[in-house]
């Protein structure tokens, strides 16, 4: 079942329960979704891929804004961004582990022949395509900056 339809079930399943954080997230969802296929020409469903970046980058609003509020002083805002933050993970593949990263990472080092910094580039960009979604594009830099540093 693609993401809109599961988000359109859960919406239905949070106004029954009375969840309203759950529910006021996932309108936001599939707000950003609606979004995106008016942006487009032509109407078509998202692909996998687009739906995963679509959530992280939901996902990167809200814990930037939760930093933001807890940086002001307002808990109670930072806590509702990152009741949201949860919710919206849920929707996101599994993340992987520091170690399977690194072995992949490693693997693409080798692969790619790089030697410094200077190929870190090359090394994001392969990286990115065999994770798609399944790490944190900052950790991925971290642990690419670690191994050729």
């Amino acid at each position: 079942m693609d993401l809109d339809k599961r988000i359109s079930q859960k919406i239905k399943e949070s106004i029954k329960a009375k969840e309203n954080i759950r529910l006021e997230t996932l309108r936001s969802i599939k707000s950003a979704i609606i979004l995106i296929k008016t942006k487009s020409s032509e109407k078509k469903d998202l692909t996998e891929n687009e739906e995963i970046n679509l959530l992280q980058k939901l996902v990167k609003q809200r814990r930037e804004s939760a930093d933001i509020f807890r940086s002001q002083k307002r808990d109670d805002l930072a806590n509702s961004e990152e009741a949201q933050l949860k919710i919206i993970k849920e929707f996101l593949p599994k993340q992987m582990e520091d170690f399977e990263l690194e072995k992949i990472i490693n693997d693409i080092i080798l692969k790619v022949d790089a030697k410094s910094m200077k190929d870190m580039g090359k090394v994001m960009v392969n990286v990115n395509k065999i994770v798609a979604g399944r790490a944190d594009s900052k950790k991925i830099a971290e642990i690419v900056k670690k191994i050729l540093s």
